[in-house]
């Protein structure tokens, strides 16, 4: 595998892993209900989407973090999985 396939892995990899964790953040820290609670009132009020597009915000970070340190191709791959989380929250509100 090539050094640039390798880095856009390694990039969708880590927005991955930052979109998952912001959204545990969410839930845990910024609701003010349990964790079980809060994910129930997600699934009854099918606030998929809007929890996404709040558990990407931490790809922001670390796109910028990419961009600083010259890894483009890894910025790319945090760039592709933002996008993708954008489409999916779009197909998501209008479902």
């Amino acid at each position: 595998m090539g050094t640039v396939k390798k880095d856009l892995l390694i990039g969708i990899l880590i927005s991955l892993f930052a979109t998952a964790a912001g959204c545990y953040l969410y839930i845990e820290y910024f609701s003010r209900f349990s964790f079980n609670e809060t994910l129930k009132m997600i699934d009854d009020g099918d606030l998929y989407g809007k929890i996404l597009s709040i558990a990407a915000i931490p790809n922001l970070f670390v796109f910028w973090v990419y961009i600083k340190k010259k890894q483009d191709h890894r910025a790319k791959g945090v760039l592709i999985t933002t996008i993708v989380i954008a489409l999916i929250t779009l197909i998501l509100k209008f479902i």
